[in-house]
């Protein structure tokens, strides 16, 4: 799906929304990204594998997001320098001050090498009690 199209699958309406893995130069070597807003009234917004760049922050001005999973972690390789891959927790909450969700949710930001923030660096970034953490494999009832 391109940025903005729209799909039904059963009830459930998805929105394809940008998303950017990295600096503009790298797209043509990683390739696209895409995040996915589900739902029209109550969104829950996945951000994909993305950096804050004016794309993503268009997600504001066209939805109202209840619930924003967003993918952090810093990610950067060596090969490439100072270039991130995906948000910091302090990209995140730039972000979030734009589309101002209600729950935030992050999600990849450990298990592989080229993560550069963990969950302790993420939740120095936001308010005390401003994000929801999941457990893997544990099913977790948002509030």
């Amino acid at each position: 799906m391109a940025p903005w199209e729209t799909t039904k699958i059963g009830d459930l309406q998805v929105t394809a929304t940008p998303s950017r893995h990295g600096p503009a130069w790298a797209v043509p070597i990683v390739g696209p990204t895409t995040g996915f807003a589900l739902g029209a009234a109550e969104v829950v917004w996945i951000s994909g594998d993305t950096v804050v760049f004016p794309g993503v922050l268009e997600v504001a001005d066209r939805l109202t997001v209840d619930t924003a999973i967003l993918h952090l972690g810093k990610v950067q390789f060596g090969l490439t320098g100072p270039a991130r891959f995906t948000m910091t927790g302090r990209d995140a909450v730039r972000l979030c001050s734009h589309v101002k969700p209600r729950r935030i949710v992050p999600v990849h930001y450990e298990g592989w090498s080229h993560f550069h923030e963990g969950r302790a660096e993420i939740a120095a970034a936001f308010p005390p009690d401003a994000l929801t953490w999941l457990v893997p494999g544990v099913a977790t009832e948002l509030p």
